[in-house]
Protein backbone atom coordinates (compact mmCIF):
# COMPACT_ATOMS: atom_id res chain seq x y z
CA UNK A 1 0.00 0.00 0.00
CA UNK A 2 2.86 2.86 0.94
CA UNK A 3 4.44 1.42 -2.71
CA UNK A 4 1.48 2.42 -4.55
CA UNK A 5 1.18 5.76 -2.80
CA UNK A 6 4.47 6.79 -3.01
CA UNK A 7 3.98 5.87 -6.95
CA UNK A 8 1.06 8.20 -7.16
CA UNK A 9 2.93 11.09 -5.07
CA UNK A 10 5.93 10.51 -7.56
CA UNK A 11 2.81 10.68 -10.52
CA UNK A 12 1.26 13.85 -9.44
CA UNK A 13 4.49 15.67 -8.83
CA UNK A 14 5.62 15.14 -12.02
CA UNK A 15 2.72 16.00 -13.67
CA UNK A 16 2.59 18.93 -11.94
CA UNK A 17 5.89 19.91 -12.03
CA UNK A 18 6.07 19.86 -16.14
CA UNK A 19 3.00 21.45 -16.39
CA UNK A 20 2.99 24.23 -14.09
CA UNK A 21 6.71 23.97 -13.28
CA UNK A 22 5.50 23.62 -8.89
CA UNK A 23 5.69 20.76 -7.18
CA UNK A 24 3.12 20.86 -4.47
CA UNK A 25 2.44 21.35 -0.73
CA UNK A 26 -0.45 19.82 -1.09
CA UNK A 27 1.35 16.39 -2.10
CA UNK A 28 4.41 16.99 -0.42
CA UNK A 29 3.58 17.67 3.04
CA UNK A 30 0.91 14.87 3.28
CA UNK A 31 3.67 12.52 2.02
CA UNK A 32 5.33 13.34 4.34
CA UNK A 33 3.29 13.42 7.23
CA UNK A 34 2.15 9.65 5.89
CA UNK A 35 5.98 8.27 5.70
CA UNK A 36 6.22 9.37 9.49
CA UNK A 37 2.72 7.79 10.11
CA UNK A 38 3.17 4.47 8.92
CA UNK A 39 6.59 3.82 10.47
CA UNK A 40 6.29 5.00 13.92
CA UNK A 41 2.82 2.70 13.59
CA UNK A 42 4.36 -0.02 12.09
CA UNK A 43 8.05 0.11 14.32
CA UNK A 44 7.33 2.69 17.03
CA UNK A 45 10.68 4.82 17.74
CA UNK A 46 12.73 2.31 15.24
CA UNK A 47 10.30 3.59 12.48
CA UNK A 48 10.36 6.90 13.71
CA UNK A 49 14.06 7.07 13.38
CA UNK A 50 13.95 5.31 10.12
CA UNK A 51 11.82 7.73 8.17
CA UNK A 52 13.11 10.41 10.67
CA UNK A 53 17.03 9.67 8.53
CA UNK A 54 15.63 9.57 5.61
CA UNK A 55 14.07 12.67 5.94
CA UNK A 56 16.61 14.41 7.00
CA UNK A 57 19.13 12.85 4.41
CA UNK A 58 16.62 13.75 1.50
CA UNK A 59 16.06 17.28 2.73
CA UNK A 60 19.65 17.92 2.72
CA UNK A 61 20.97 16.46 0.24
CA UNK A 62 19.03 19.38 -2.13
CA UNK A 63 19.19 22.18 0.69
CA UNK A 64 22.60 23.59 -0.95
CA UNK A 65 21.43 23.93 -4.64
CA UNK A 66 18.09 25.14 -3.18
CA UNK A 67 20.22 28.23 -1.45
CA UNK A 68 22.03 28.82 -4.23
CA UNK A 69 19.08 29.27 -6.51
CA UNK A 70 19.54 25.75 -8.76
CA UNK A 71 16.47 24.26 -7.53
CA UNK A 72 13.13 24.87 -6.25
CA UNK A 73 11.82 24.28 -2.88
CA UNK A 74 9.49 21.66 -4.43
CA UNK A 75 12.01 19.76 -5.23
CA UNK A 76 13.79 19.56 -1.79
CA UNK A 77 10.63 18.73 -0.21
CA UNK A 78 9.86 15.56 -2.47
CA UNK A 79 12.96 14.51 -2.50
CA UNK A 80 12.41 14.93 1.52
CA UNK A 81 9.16 13.12 0.84
CA UNK A 82 10.65 10.22 -0.58
CA UNK A 83 13.38 9.86 2.16
CA UNK A 84 10.76 10.15 4.70
CA UNK A 85 8.94 6.82 2.48
CA UNK A 86 11.51 5.09 2.15
CA UNK A 87 14.46 5.34 4.12
CA UNK A 88 18.08 6.91 3.66
CA UNK A 89 19.60 4.06 2.11
CA UNK A 90 16.42 4.57 -1.27
CA UNK A 91 17.01 8.31 -1.13
CA UNK A 92 21.04 8.36 -1.35
CA UNK A 93 21.03 6.34 -4.61
CA UNK A 94 17.65 8.17 -5.85
CA UNK A 95 19.91 10.93 -5.16
CA UNK A 96 22.73 10.23 -7.20
CA UNK A 97 20.29 8.22 -10.15
CA UNK A 98 18.04 11.45 -10.34
CA UNK A 99 21.69 13.72 -10.50
CA UNK A 100 22.87 11.47 -13.61
CA UNK A 101 19.08 11.48 -15.17
CA UNK A 102 19.20 15.57 -15.14
CA UNK A 103 22.45 15.84 -16.11
CA UNK A 104 21.71 13.95 -18.93
CA UNK A 105 18.42 15.70 -19.67
CA UNK A 106 20.48 19.29 -19.45
CA UNK A 107 23.00 18.03 -22.27
CA UNK A 108 20.44 16.83 -24.69
CA UNK A 109 18.50 20.55 -23.77
CA UNK A 110 21.59 22.06 -24.69
CA UNK A 111 22.68 19.91 -27.73
CA UNK A 112 19.01 20.74 -29.66
CA UNK A 113 19.60 24.39 -28.74
CA UNK A 114 22.80 24.26 -29.90
CA UNK A 115 24.31 25.90 -26.50
CA UNK A 116 26.64 23.42 -25.73
CA UNK A 117 29.92 25.00 -27.08
CA UNK A 118 28.73 28.15 -25.38
CA UNK A 119 28.05 26.74 -22.44
CA UNK A 120 31.45 25.78 -21.71
CA UNK A 121 32.89 28.80 -22.98
CA UNK A 122 30.82 31.08 -20.52
CA UNK A 123 31.39 28.70 -17.64
CA UNK A 124 35.32 28.46 -18.66
CA UNK A 125 35.30 32.01 -18.65
CA UNK A 126 33.38 32.54 -15.62
CA UNK A 127 35.80 30.41 -13.51
CA UNK A 128 38.64 32.06 -14.91
CA UNK A 129 37.75 35.43 -13.27
CA UNK A 130 36.17 35.30 -9.91
CA UNK A 131 34.84 38.32 -8.89
CA UNK A 132 37.26 39.37 -6.24
CA UNK A 133 35.42 42.08 -4.54
CA UNK A 134 32.41 39.58 -4.11
CA UNK A 135 34.19 36.16 -3.30
CA UNK A 136 32.17 34.10 -5.84
CA UNK A 137 31.78 33.16 -9.25
CA UNK A 138 30.31 35.66 -12.24
CA UNK A 139 27.71 32.75 -12.91
CA UNK A 140 24.16 34.08 -14.15
CA UNK A 141 22.21 30.80 -13.80
CA UNK A 142 19.52 31.93 -16.35
CA UNK A 143 22.92 32.06 -18.44
CA UNK A 144 24.61 28.87 -18.18
CA UNK A 145 22.26 25.93 -17.95
CA UNK A 146 18.82 25.24 -18.92
CA UNK A 147 16.43 25.07 -16.06
CA UNK A 148 14.89 21.51 -15.89
CA UNK A 149 11.33 20.69 -14.00
CA UNK A 150 13.60 18.22 -11.68
CA UNK A 151 10.83 16.33 -10.17
CA UNK A 152 11.24 14.65 -13.49
CA UNK A 153 14.46 13.36 -12.60
CA UNK A 154 13.69 13.21 -8.77
CA UNK A 155 10.71 10.58 -10.04
CA UNK A 156 12.81 8.41 -12.29
CA UNK A 157 15.88 8.36 -10.10
CA UNK A 158 13.29 6.82 -7.31
CA UNK A 159 11.72 4.30 -9.84
CA UNK A 160 15.49 3.49 -11.03
CA UNK A 161 16.18 2.81 -7.28
CA UNK A 162 13.08 1.01 -6.52
CA UNK A 163 13.48 -1.19 -10.00
CA UNK A 164 17.16 -2.13 -9.02
CA UNK A 165 16.25 -2.44 -5.00
CA UNK A 166 17.48 -5.94 -4.98
CA UNK A 167 20.74 -5.23 -6.43
CA UNK A 168 21.98 -2.27 -4.41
Amino acid sequence: MVDFIFLIVLFVCVVTDIKSRKILNLVTIPAIVMGFTYYIYMNGLEGFLYSGKGFIVGFSLLLIPFMMGGIGAGDVKLLAAVGAIKGTYFVFYCFIFAAIIGGIIAFFIMLRRRELKSFFIRLFYSLLFIKANEGTLNLDKTDLAPTIPYGVPIAIGALCTYALGGIL
